[in-house]
């Protein structure tokens, strides 16, 4: 640390008790300074030569009686006053950056200027401030810590906005020309390589970008913002590294280390962290990660801060949604909420991630930029692999929050149309949430069953993921022959036959409209949104076994000839017409009715993972099937 001694004069102050300082001289003293609880006796003259204010105050306050002064707000109480009433006598003082901006506050206030005398204290203080301290980063961070006892004195003095000054500057040095002791720096050279001068040279190869950043946590949050908003106007420092000293102070200052375990009683200085941390995020993408952005975010629900710093937050996590996680996503919701997880900020980030990739499309058909496929991606632009790292994650987060009892349809279904549009190789995790859902929700109506279902393409289960529904219970009739055709088409493609077109019966189930082209009966709808009973699932299984003993012997007699293979796709798309259409499922279906609407939030289906390989062990029609998952 460094230090300024001033004068030459033995120190010649004394204490009588805690209360009582007085100079040992010869002289009497002559006047009485009251500071607090303190009193000071000492000799007018050499305080009245360079302290206007005293002459002030003595020649105003004579009554006859003594000479006594109170001065109980000066800056720095009686230990700043002792210091510049050591230097009026002449008498050693020394400075540091400990009692440095409390002394220069007391001598403004005692007014030591220039005018006064020659060399006064302030001028002394200034010198010594610009030469030495604001040089040195330890001393300038010791003294920015001090000034919050004199804060009024010391922005009045401008000592706050130059030491702020001088640490940014410090820290927007490149690194190749640090050569100062600092935290990291000091720690690392005595802990692992002792005294060793060979490591001298390597000092400054071992200067990390963000060495300043571990000393600033330290500050408080108005004097952090100050010194980070500095730093960032002299756009030297990279907005990553801005980013990392913010999550460095997050993690440091909020409690529990990112559980958000905050105390009501310290409600108000959280909340006041967080907002800070939250308007002095850098704009560029990827400043900081998406996993610290939504653990500020649960800080900031959890801290009860205004919508607009969740919104804020919301924005920018939605600009790098596809580096998040589920677990990440799994934001508990409040007490005021009915529902488990806050499912309404989620899908406030989900828009924002589709309005940009919305927006960023239209400026480039505005501009006429439209790229091709070989063209690298703009940024900004949202790639292909964004949208399936994002529908992948939301497919993960529906299957989390459909376990929760309390979650109304709509938003699950609103949450998942979101992404509808972005590709998914497969829809397994889909079918996973919304079998989940209906796990879970088993009263749900049969439209809302239905509209359930639309969310997932079965052409895009897996052959596990088929195994599965077609055992489904929960599971509306239509899916699940939608499922066993499916299952059909991709047997006939891995057997090297054609694969057959899709029939109009099958068509007809994923439409909005139903029964026109089917049925002549206003009750067929209602038969296909049913359950599925046990027994007519057995029934389906065993009619598609036959179709695919059939079609792999008549594409052995075929030994390749297309005209065969042809008669065998019909034969199938047939067989699957008729069982459809059949009056022995149709009779089922109406005569177990009863016994399906209580059957229909049964919950003997195993969930998708755990009965798959029982089932590929039980059912001996699957046993040889091949499929291209």
């Amino acid at each position: 640390m460094k230090f300024m001694k001033l004068g030459s004069k033995p120190d010649m102050f004394q204490t009588d008790g805690n209360c009582v300082r007085y100079v040992a001289s010869e002289l009497a003293t002559d006047i009485i300074v009251h500071i607090g609880d303190v009193k000071f006796y000492l000799h007018k003259f050499p305080l009245l030569s360079k302290c206007a204010r005293l002459q002030k105050l003595v020649s105003s306050g004579n009554d006859g009686n003594g000479d006594e002064v109170n001065i109980d707000d000066i800056p720095g109480g009686a230990s700043a006053f002792e210091v510049c009433a050591k230097f009026c006598y002449g008498m050693t003082v020394t400075l540091n950056a400990y009692n440095v901006v409390t002394s220069r506050c007391a001598a403004e206030y005692l007014e030591m200027h220039e005018s006064v005398e020659k060399g006064n204290l302030i001028y002394k203080v200034d010198v010594f401030l610009n030469s030495v301290i604001f040089r040195s980063w330890k001393d300038s961070i010791i003294v920015v810590q001090t000034v919050k006892s004199t804060s009024r004195l010391s922005e009045e003095a401008k000592i706050i906005s130059q030491c702020i000054d001088a640490i940014a500057s410090k820290a927007s040095v490149h690194v190749s020309k640090v050569d100062w002791s600092y935290t990291y720096n000091r720690k690392k050279i005595s802990e692992e390589n002792g005294n060793d001068p060979s490591w001298d040279a390597l000092r400054n190869q071992m200067v990390p970008n963000d060495w300043w950043v571990e000393d600033l946590c330290e500050l408080d949050i108005d004097l952090f913002k100050k010194i980070i908003m500095t730093i960032k106007n002299k756009q030297v420092v990279s907005c990553e590294v801005i980013g990392e000293a913010l999550k460095a102070y997050a993690y440091r200052k909020l409690p529990g280390s990112g559980k958000n375990v905050i105390q009501q009683n310290d409600l108000a200085k959280y909340r006041n962290i967080l907002d800070t941390i939250v308007w002095l995020l850098p704009a560029e993408k990827g400043s900081v990660s998406c996993s610290f952005l939504l653990k500020l975010l649960k800080a900031s629900i959890s801290a009860d801060s205004g919508e607009t710093v969740k919104m804020e937050l919301a924005k920018s996590i939605g600009r790098q949604l596809e580096e998040a996680s589920v677990s990440d996503l799994l934001i508990r919701a409040s007490d005021r909420e009915e529902t488990m997880f806050d499912v309404h900020v989620v899908t406030k980030i989900l828009e924002e991630f589709v309005t940009r990739d919305k927006n960023s499309m239209a400026e480039m058909e505005d501009c006429g930029e439209i790229q091709d496929m070989s063209s690298p991606v703009r940024p900004g632009i949202l790639s292909d692999a964004s949208k399936l790292m994002v529908a992948k994650l939301v497919d993960g987060y529906l299957v989390e929050i459909a376990k929760d009892p309390n979650l109304p349809l709509a938003t699950f279904t609103g949450i998942a149309e979101l992404v509808s549009s972005y590709p998914r190789p497969s829809h397994d995790a889909l079918y996973r949430a919304v079998d989940t859902y209906l796990k879970v929700h088993s009263g749900i109506s049969k439209s809302e069953r239905k509209k359930l279902c639309r969310l997932m393409d079965c052409k895009k289960l897996s052959a596990e993921a088929c195994m599965h529904a077609v055992q489904n219970e929960r599971l509306p009739l239509r899916v699940v022959v939608q499922v066993l055709f499916f299952e059909q088409v991709r047997a006939s493609a891995s057997s090297g036959s054609s694969t057959p077109d899709l029939p109009k019966a099958i068509k007809d189930l994923n439409s909005s409209s139903y029964g026109s082209s089917r049925s002549q009966t206003t009750n067929t709808d209602e038969d296909w949104d049913a359950v599925a009973s046990s027994e007519e699932l057995r029934a389906l299984r065993g009619e598609l076994a036959s179709l695919r003993v059939g079609n792999g012997a008549m594409h052995e007699r075929s030994n390749g000839e297309s005209k065969m293979n042809g008669n065998s796709d019909r034969a199938a798309i047939s067989k699957v017409k008729g069982l459809i259409m059949s009056k022995r499922i149709f009779s089922k279906i109406w005569s177990n009715k009863a016994a399906q609407a209580e059957n229909s939030g049964s919950d003997s289906s195993e969930s998708l993972g755990s009965g798959i390989h029982d089932e590929a062990k039980s059912t001996p029609t699957r046993k040889g099937r091949h499929s291209v998952s």
